[in-house]
């Protein structure tokens, strides 16, 4: 059994958590169904979520790394293909727990990695999970703080660690009324590595530790891909008009955009919006609002093409934010506008987009702010702010590219910096944690 890093005895929550989870077993059977009725569970492979392995575990030493969602699992790509460089003789485990993840995974790991789905924390499907995969080493993407899960891993698995660690303002709030119940969880692992100083500072003070950050592993990721095919085809369905991009809005935020457009196009009659919400399922109801505001709308999802007269074109489909970040010089990204935190802005700028924000950004606060302050992004926290801003770079050719340009050598310059460091750090600390296991 692996120690735990100066953890107090297990809070009294903490056991009671998992003497009652370990009795709703049909609970968490009947939250599987239900996930899988509304389409939120892969049918083909659910039993995965119950810890019943969908394959084989290779030979040799195995390191598991588990994200909650798309964000979580994409920023681990380069670390993957990184430390496979560094350590060829190391299988890779990739858990996640959405269907969405689970395709970008599917498509994207490197040769000698694999997916398969996280178990839900009910302590049976955690433990069936671990005793078939018997990892080496376990890394905890960001956020992903199941009881059940971590505990588990501790008994079964000689290294852990937090990896780009971040806990949300208000989730920092939740856990201070629970100060005994994090700091056992965080004790767990022998290492944590926050994305940026706000994290490192709350994750200091939830776990009584410190909690270095050598940056945003977010940085460290690939551009968004696009098939050129299609670019080529929706390029030349736009010709030659006035185009800008809103990406990854929330409900809220498309009113917002619409009453942009209409002010934006006074100034240009045949401005055509690209939309691409961050949940593609909510593309009917988002053509819906915008026939409500006197625009014509197209859908991505139904093959509907930009004609003449679309106004907006709703990009309401998976994996493909990285072509409509091509398509567009300017890039509004959203939840930002809501208070949900805002979403990764390094994604447009790694394709030369000149990025627009609102002023919810707390997920992204300091990459945000260090873009600002090399003239790669700006700020705007309104419709009308947001018209002002995009009527600006659509008319100043000079300062569009000034600003796209400075966001790309941003994210660039700052990812194989982070990649080595975040790298180098775990193998040092796995191989000691090797050594004294021997």
């Amino acid at each position: 059994m692996a120690l735990m890093q100066d953890a107090p005895p297990k809070p009294f929550g903490l056991r009671l958590y998992q003497a009652a989870s370990r009795l709703a077993g049909p609970l968490a059977a009947f939250a599987l169904s239900r996930r899988l009725a509304a389409g939120k569970e892969d049918a083909a492979r659910l039993s995965e979520r119950r810890g019943l392995a969908g394959r084989p575990r290779p030979d040799g030493a195995l390191v598991w790394i588990h994200g909650a969602s798309v964000g979580e699992s994409l920023s681990v790509l380069p670390l993957v293909s990184r430390l496979q460089s560094l350590r060829p003789d190391l299988g890779f485990l990739v858990t996640t727990g959405t269907v969405t993840s689970a395709r970008l995974m599917a498509e994207r790991l490197p040769p000698g990695a694999f997916h398969q789905y996280a178990p839900l924390d009910h302590p049976r499907y955690v433990e069936a999970f671990l005793d078939h995969w018997r990892p080496q080493a376990a890394l905890f993407v960001e956020s992903e703080f199941w009881p059940n899960l971590i505990l588990a891993a501790r008994e079964r698995v000689g290294f852990m660690a937090l990896v780009n660690g971040r806990v949300s303002p208000k989730s920092f709030e939740q856990w201070r009324r629970k100060p005994q119940t994090i700091r056992y969880l965080l004790a767990a692992f022998d290492l944590m590595i926050a994305q940026d100083r706000q994290n490192a500072e709350r994750l200091s003070l939830l776990s009584g530790r410190d909690t270095p950050t050598l940056g945003n592993l977010k940085h460290a990721a690939p551009p968004l891909p696009g098939a050129e095919a299609d670019l080529a085809a929706l390029r030349a369905m736009i010709g030659a008009r006035a185009v800008w991009l809103a990406a990854s809005t929330h409900p809220g935020e498309e009113s917002a955009i619409y009453n942009a457009h209409g002010l934006l196009r006074e100034s240009f009659p045949d401005l055509l919006t690209l939309l691409a919400p961050r949940h593609p399922e909510r593309g009917a109801e988002i053509a819906a609002l915008g026939a409500e505001n006197g625009l014509r709308a197209s859908r991505r999802s139904k093959n509907q093409p930009i004609e003449r007269d679309t106004d907006v074109y709703v990009a309401d489909t998976l994996g493909e934010l990285g072509l409509f970040y091509r398509l567009s010089e300017i890039a509004f990204v959203g939840g930002s506008l809501t208070p949900k935190g805002g979403h990764n802005p390094l994604e447009p700028a790694r394709l030369g987009g000149a990025v627009l924000h609102g002023p919810h950004i707390f997920n992204f606060v300091e990459t945000y702010g260090d873009m600002r302050a090399a003239g790669a992004a700006a700020l705007v926290r309104n419709d009308r702010e947001l018209a002002t801003a995009v009527r600006r770079l659509l008319c100043d050719e000079k300062t569009r590219h000034a600003m796209a340009d400075a966001a790309r050598r941003a994210s660039e310059a700052s990812a194989e910096r982070i990649l080595a460091e975040i790298s180098g750090l775990i193998l040092d600390r796995f191989e000691r944690a090797a050594k004294l296991a021997a």
